[in-house]
Order: structure tokens, then C-alpha cells, then sequence
């Protein structure tokens, strides 16, 4: 008899790991990514209106948008569910650490987003905020953690020599300053597309090769190739949850937007800017030459970064940027940035389910 309890309680105890483990494999299998926009009356996370250090250039309500749809947009993954965003929960996860966001305005885009979810959850909380340079600190002393963002374009090195301004593709100085976080997201590719005025460099070298310019895309994947390996080389994966943002799309054109998909919009069948769009589109574009490029480098990597794979669902919301509600208004009209509350909140949405998982 003692025998057989012995082996029904070894059979029991084979049951509940099998089942244990495919309950864990289920969540790895998930694909939070992939899903459609579903709209949500308890949205947005967050009203803007009670973030006061909220950028210009992202805040639509305040620079006269009056239709307020493209806030109540959730993410839904099929057959998949995401945690509801808990910011107590995040701050207590991120106590006596240090989370950096390292890119362009996208990364503030994300950045902003995060610091206002994080303040209209703990309302009553002390915070600072403080700019030095391209280093924006906000920090939660109650809680000893910190949420910094670093704004540096390109990931690799600008520098300022007597025959001009210099894009080294295999140098990466300014990684000192990200070194030691605990949590890294970055984030590069839109100003790799400026010319003229908006290019901030004379001179692209790589190597022994310097040139006037190159393909856009290549001197990117050289430059992503030379941030993997910092990566790689020195970053300890115990210490450092390491992410990257993934690239976000714009809806600047018509070209950019395509005609095939303009047929699919929810409400202009003739649309060619974001100007004026109030709902998601029902199709993404086709994948984005970039983050193909990217997601093909983090494969290779050999330590592990997790890809924030935004910019499908992102290509859906041609509603949700500043467009003439930006701080440039009707000047400058904005199709690339996204209005908070908005787009980005799900970005740390996802972000958020990440750490939860990992």
C-alpha cells in the first residue's frame, strides 16, 4: 500500500511539472504582436491633462485637437492577453534600479509616455525631473528608481573634426553613459533618412573607407551590427534586460502610405497624409526594410535582446499622430511622432508584459 501512494504521488507530482511547463511554454508561445485594435471605453491609461511635464509636440488635446476615438484604441493579440498595465507593480519591480531609454524622439516619444503612466499612478508620489544635455533623468525617490532617457540618434558615433562632421559606423562611445542600467531600450532609424539641412553629418566612415554617403539602409545595418556587438561583448544579460524598440512607421505620404492599403482604411478611401484620420487602418503596410534588417541582426546576437516588435501594429494607427496638432501646427505638419495618451502607452504596454513575463 505505501508503495503505491509512493508511485501516485511521483505520478501526480510528473503531472503537475507537465503541466506547469505547458503552461509556460503556452506563454512563450504568445504572440502579443500580432492581434488587431479593438476600441476600449475605459481608455486611455492616463489623461493628459494631469501630466504636467508632457512635451508640446505630443500633447493633441492641449494643441486643439477635439476628437478623442484615437485614445480609446486598445491592443487585443489573438488568442493572447495582455496585463493590464499596473504602475505600482512596475515602479516596485523597478525599486533601486535604473531603466534607460537610448534613441531619437521616438525613444522620448516612449519615454514621456512612460513617466505619465507611472505619475498618474502614484499621484501623491515625490518625482524629479531633471535635463542636462541629451540626459533627461525622472526619478521616484519613494522608490529609489529612476527612468532616464538618452538621446542619441544614431546609437554610433558624431563627431566634430577640422574637415567636418563625422558618422563613424564602427564607434560607439557614448555607450559609457547607458553602461551599468538594468534595463536598456533603444531605439534608431528615422534620422537616418535626413538629407540636406537635417543631415547631421558631412562625412560617413567605416573602416578605412570615409564617403560623401552611402545607401541609408546598409550604413544602418552597419551601425546596428557595431551596437550587437557592444551588446555582446559587454553587456551581463543576469544584470541587463536589454530591448529595442523596433521601428516605428510614419504615414508622412501617399507613396509611403500606398494606394492598395488606402483602400482598406476605416474611414478615407483617399487618404494621403495622417491629416484628418480618426480611425486605424485594417491592414500594415508591407514589412519595413529596417526592422527586417534589425531583426536579423538581434537573431545573430549572442546575447538575448528583446525585440519590442512595434511597428506592424504601429503601421495601423495612421489616427494617432500629432499631425497639424504638433507643435509646429499647421506649419509642420507631423505624421512621424504620436500624440500621448496614445500609441506609445501600448508600446509600454507591451514593454511592461515583457518584464512581467521575464
Amino acid at each position: 500500500m505505501e508503495k503505491f501512494f509512493i508511485a501516485a504521488n511521483i505520478l501526480l507530482l510528473l503531472s503537475l511539472s507537465f503541466h506547469v511547463h505547458g503552461e509556460v511554454e503556452a506563454k512563450l508561445q504568445c504572440d502579443i504582436f500580432k492581434g488587431s485594435w479593438v476600441f476600449d471605453n475605459s481608455y486611455p491609461l492616463y489623461d493628459s491633462t494631469k501630466c504636467p511635464f508632457i512635451e508640446k509636440e505630443f500633447d493633441c488635446q492641449k494643441n486643439g485637437r477635439t476628437d478623442k476615438d484615437y485614445m480609446k484604441f486598445r491592443w487585443q493579440p489573438s488568442g493572447c492577453k495582455l496585463p493590464r498595465f499596473n504602475g505600482v507593480d512596475f515602479l516596485k519591480k523597478l525599486k533601486g534600479k535604473r531603466l534607460m531609454f537610448v534613441g531619437d524622439s521616438l525613444s522620448l516619444n516612449q519615454w514621456q509616455s512612460l513617466t505619465c503612466m507611472l505619475h498618474v499612478a502614484v499621484p501623491e508620489a515625490k518625482y524629479t525631473l531633471e535635463r542636462i544635455g541629451g540626459l533627461s533623468k525622472f526619478e521616484f525617490p519613494g522608490y529609489n528608481a529612476s527612468i532616464m532617457f538618452f538621446r542619441n540618434a544614431f546609437l554610433v558615433d558624431i563627431t566634430s573634426e577640422p574637415n567636418g562632421r563625422v558618422l563613424r559606423l564602427d564607434s560607439i562611445s557614448s555607450s559609457k553613459i547607458w553602461g551599468g542600467m538594468d534595463v536598456l531600450i533603444f531605439d534608431s532609424w528615422h534620422w537616418w533618412l535626413h538629407t540636406g539641412r537635417k543631415q547631421p553629418w558631412d562625412w560617413i566612415v567605416h573602416g578605412n573607407s570615409r564617403v560623401k554617403d552611402m545607401d541609408r539602409l546598409s550604413a544602418y545595418e552597419k551601425a546596428m551590427q557595431t551596437w550587437a556587438q557592444w551588446i555582446d561583448l559587454h553587456v551581463d544579460p543576469t544584470k541587463t534586460k536589454v530591448f529595442f524598440q523596433g521601428v516605428s512607421p510614419d504615414h508622412a505620404s501617399g507613396q509611403e502610405i500606398g494606394s492598395s492599403r488606402m483602400k482598406n482604411s476605416l474611414n478615407v478611401s483617399n487618404a494621403k497624409t495622417c491629416i484628418g484620420q480618426t480611425q486605424p487602418l485594417r491592414n500594415p503596410r508591407s514589412p519595413h526594410p529596417a526592422e527586417v534588417i534589425l531583426e536579423k541582426i538581434i537573431r545573430a546576437m549572442l546575447k538575448p535582446v528583446y525585440l519590442l516588435k512595434i511597428t506592424e501594429l504601429s503601421d495601423l494607427r495612421i489616427d494617432g499622430h500629432p499631425s497639424v496638432y504638433g507643435s509646429g501646427g499647421h506649419n509642420s505638419i507631423d505624421c512621424s511622432h504620436w500624440c500621448l495618451a496614445g500609441v506609445p502607452d501600448t508600446w509600454n504596454e507591451l514593454l511592461y508584459a515583457a518584464l512581467v513575463e521575464n
